[in-house]
């Protein structure tokens, strides 16, 4: 395997990665030469220079994991990622400080003109006067996104002896009046409350553009305003504008629109107190280990066979929501794979049950890799995995749903499926028994239990003398070995019809199942194939 580290990031994510891959670094490249190499890599570990863009996305075959070395991933079509089943991931907590630290940095810097005076000073020049500045002491910040940033730059504001005002729709009032600050719930209410306003916020299409023209008139003349976020999320030709009119006193930017090519920004021309740094707020020695490492573990853990810790476009598998149920998201996509390949027609709901310890958990990431497991007898292009199969069930019109229940049952955890399709409904379940033994317990009306394994023939038949003698005949005659077996009858005790549950050692083809259907009895013998370890 193959990995491509581009945009000068820490090398301590080579000496991870080599565990497992051979990693290339290289410079950044541009759209065309990324799309070039890229289909040699099995993953690609980028910071902000590069777009990966879902013209590099397509190209990208091989393509199993896309890293950013930072927080936000507006650099990454996740869209066009998502469809082709890559996992992205990002480092969250790596640059937090660093971060932090510079939006402090920077509205210390605008507000005692830390940068023209400094200049002045260079120059010779004792102009005292003309640098005084203003004090953050009992000044009121507000803070758009108390995220792990927002939050740590609160803590420090709040050491400084400034006022808090929070906006963050997804924050509750109880947390931020915890640390002290005042939450206030729309944006119309909160700008005029601000002497400073920092934003930490990712770039979405509701935050684009989010300070303009507009706001900033609702804003308190002589506002200072602070982005070590993302370019875009403060329309720079307004805010050069409302500085120039004396609406805004000053500004601190770290970030921009079209970055690292600014010559057209507007800002750079902007006539009054303004302070600009090239998007520094991860720049720190610490923050690219952190993030590096970060990264390069996530990376490397995929790439053995693992599962990512910040998987941005997996939400319902991040370890806090996965660790809970994490020991039966192996029978999950089995029982999704055996009723897929057992059902005939085209799949237009599946219903989801969850009994015993699972009833009271989050079953959410189970949800997916049953999805996963029942998509993968489609016959898809794309390969199904865990992060393009709620993609896909949702483009074919598949709807998921799931109940959590608190009938009794004989297992630790029960889990039961039951696909709607077009020409029937197929109803598979699964089990741990004494909590760390998986079993397939139900097949349709049959009550079974069956280990999971690789290879597996599904055999209905009459209930009649010699008949798994006579299936186990021709079995035998083509050198296949049989593991285990389970044959049970119908719940009704006075059903005629039964089923052989068979765990076989190889793949079974067409001309053997033609054999095997040809025994007086026999009914529709199925082979079928798990992802269950032998």
């Amino acid at each position: 395997m193959k990995v491509l580290v581009t945009d000068k990031i820490n090398e301590s994510a080579g000496n991870i990665i080599a565990d497992v891959a051979e990693v290339d670094f290289l410079p950044t490249m541009s759209e065309d030469e990324l799309v070039k190499i890229i289909p040699q890599y099995d993953a690609l570990m980028v910071r902000s220079q590069t777009k990966v863009t879902p013209k590099i996305i397509e190209a990208g075959n091989n393509l199993k994991i896309i890293g950013r070395a930072g927080v936000g991933v507006d650099n990454i079509d996740l869209d066009a990622a998502t469809q082709k089943g890559i996992i992205v991931v990002n480092s969250p907590d790596g640059n937090t400080m660093a971060a932090a630290e510079h939006t402090i940095a920077l509205m210390l810097a605008m507000s005692r003109n830390i940068a023209p005076a400094a200049t002045s000073t260079k120059e010779g020049k004792w102009d005292r006067a003309k640098f005084t500045g203003c004090e953050l002491f009992s000044k009121t910040l507000g803070i758009i996104g108390l995220g792990k940033i927002g939050s740590h730059v609160a803590e420090v504001a709040l050491a400084l002896g400034m006022k808090i005002v929070v906006f963050d729709p997804f924050t509750s009032k109880d947390v931020v009046e915890k640390m002290g600050g005042e939450y206030v719930q729309n944006l119309d209410d909160f700008w005029p409350k601000c002497d400073f306003i920092t934003v930490h916020v990712p770039k979405t299409k509701d935050t684009v553009n989010m300070i303009n023209k507009d706001t900033i008139a609702k804003m308190k003349k002589g506002v200072r305003l602070v982005n070590c976020a993302r370019g875009g999320i403060i329309n720079e030709q307004d805010l050069k504008d409302a500085i120039e009119q004396g609406q805004v006193a000053s500004a601190a930017i770290d970030v921009y629109e079209n970055e690292p090519n600014i010559q057209e920004c507007p800002l750079i021309h902007c006539e009054g107190n303004i302070v600009l740094t090239p998007h520094l707020g991860a720049s720190t020695k610490e923050a690219q280990m952190n993030v590096a490492i970060d990264v390069a573990e996530q990376i490397k853990a995929v790439l053995s066979g693992g599962s990512a810790t910040s998987a941005v476009n997996i939400p319902s598998l991040r370890p806090d929501k996965l660790e809970p149920v994490k020991d039966y998201m192996q029978i999950a996509e089995n029982v999704g794979e055996l009723a897929g390949q057992i059902s005939d027609g085209m799949i237009k709901s599946i219903e989801i049950t969850a009994q015993g310890d699972l009833a009271d958990l989050d079953i959410k990431p189970l949800e997916i890799a049953v999805l996963k497991g029942a998509l993968s007898s489609l016959g898809i292009n794309t390969s199904v995995n865990y992060v393009n199969a709620p993609v896909i069930a949702k483009k074919r019109g598949i709807t998921i749903t799931s109940t959590c229940s608190n009938t009794k049952c004989n297992f630790a955890g029960l889990l039961s499926v039951k696909l709607i399709l077009d020409k029937e409904i197929i109803s598979v379940a699964g089990a741990m028994v004494a909590k760390d033994i998986p079993r397939i317990v139900k097949i349709n009306d049959y009550e079974t239990s069956i280990r999971p394994q690789r290879h597996m023939l599904l055999i209905p038949h009459v209930n009649k003398p010699s008949m798994i003698a006579k299936v186990a005949k021709v079995i035998g005659e083509n050198n296949i070995n049989i593991g285990s077996m389970n044959v049970v009858q119908k719940n009704d005790k006075h059903e005629t019809e039964s089923i052989m549950v068979i765990n076989i050692d190889s793949e079974v083809g067409d001309n053997i199942l033609k054999e095997i259907e040809k025994i007086d009895g026999i009914h529709y013998p199925r082979y079928v194939k798990l992802t269950a370890k032998d």
